[in-house]
């Protein structure tokens, strides 16, 4: 967890055919170099991390009822929309049917309700009825629509009540507790159900204290993917707690990935990476980089066009395929692209130079 101190930056300026000529005739014009430069490279501080899944969830039942058939087990996968448990419904049926009656007669009130008002109006209106016949008729048909809301709000719940008889997954993920069997009788709130996704992960990471205000100010991370290549990928979103542990003094932090990352799953341990300032480093691509055994270098043109294998030592992978080169060196050199053909032509110098 110490944090790394970069040195130079190799800027990338890939080189065109240039006059350079190694002795004895070896031409390396046609072979594509780089130029080392320093560059401003981001300075960070690496952490360990636990991946958690960001949508975690136990799903309960919505209604009473006896189970009659769960779909699923614990370590199933289960896609968004898909039942997962159905309870018995002659109950819920019977109440819809009821409210659908409800409805049917309180329409029916209503449109009796509505006739009888206007043909009070039309008599109020010639002034062969009173005032307080025209009011109970208004009276009337005010509460006839209000029991047809009623009935109509009555029979949307009993269809809701029904509904929930069927039990689908929220979302997509992977079952990881099983709280119900059937037959069980279960009511609103008893717990069904546990899962969690494997689209959206986050990890979770304890930052020391004297680090926690760059952190939140330039509010940059990155999670380095376990396995060769060492490939990072960005955070989508940092969530800082505003306060700190009274025993640790760090400070928790959740660095939100992209969803659909393969190979990442729950529980395990991550590397996190914070950017916490600037400073200056060399960088040389990974496709330069040749290993011989134990001893990892890059080709070398010389101002003489001359070849060579140089030893260096490599830091950290940086972004766009780039690495970190701390020893071996310098800035202005120039740095063969190839080195396959570079090592082909770099015996030839050695095998012309001996003869």
């Amino acid at each position: 967890m110490c944090m790394r101190r970069l040195a130079m930056v190799l800027c990338l300026a890939v080189c065109g055919p240039s006059a350079l000529a190694a002795p004895n005739g070896a031409a390396v014009s046609t072979l594509p170099t780089v130029l080392a430069k320093v560059e401003p490279v981001a300075q960070h501080w690496v952490f360990d991390g636990v991946l958690e899944a960001a949508q975690r969830s136990t799903v309960s039942a919505q209604t009473s009822g006896r189970v009659l058939e769960v779909k699923f087990d614990v370590d199933d996968f289960v896609h968004q929309g898909d039942v997962i448990v159905r309870f018995s419904d002659a109950e819920q049926r019977a109440r819809l049917a009821a409210a659908k009656a409800n409805v049917s007669g309180g329409r029916a009130r209503l449109i009796q309700a509505q006739k009888e008002y206007d043909r009070t109006k039309r008599i109020f209106a010639r002034k062969l009825v009173a005032k307080s016949a025209m009011d109970k008729a208004t009276a009337e048909l005010n509460a006839a629509k209000a029991r047809a809301s009623a009935a109509e709000a009555g029979l949307q719940e009993a269809q809701e009540q029904l509904d929930h008889t069927v039990v689908r997954a929220p979302y997509s993920g992977i079952v990881v507790q099983r709280l119900v069997e059937v037959g069980e009788a279960v009511r609103a709130g008893t717990p069904l159900m546990t899962g969690l996704s494997l689209e959206h992960l986050r990890a979770v990471v304890e930052l020391p204290q004297n680090l926690i205000e760059k952190v939140r100010a330039i509010g940059k991370a990155y999670l380095v993917m376990p396995g060769a290549g060492a490939r990072r990928v960005e955070a989508d979103k940092l969530v800082i707690f505003p306060y700190a542990d009274p025993v640790s003094h760090t400070f928790k932090v959740r660095v939100n990935l992209p969803a659909g990352i393969k190979g990442l799953f729950p529980g395990m341990l991550v590397k996190i990476g914070f950017v916490t300032g600037e400073t200056r480093g060399l960088l040389v691509p990974a496709r330069a980089i040749v290993h011989r055994s134990e001893v990892t270098g890059v080709y070398v043109v010389d101002a003489d066009g001359k070849l060579s294998l140089r030893q260096i030592r490599l830091g950290e992978r940086r972004a766009n395929g780039m690495f970190e080169v701390l020893a071996g060196l310098q800035p202005g050199e120039r740095v063969a692209l190839d080195p396959i053909r570079a090592g082909v032509m770099l015996k030839e110098q050695w095998s012309k130079g001996r003869s």
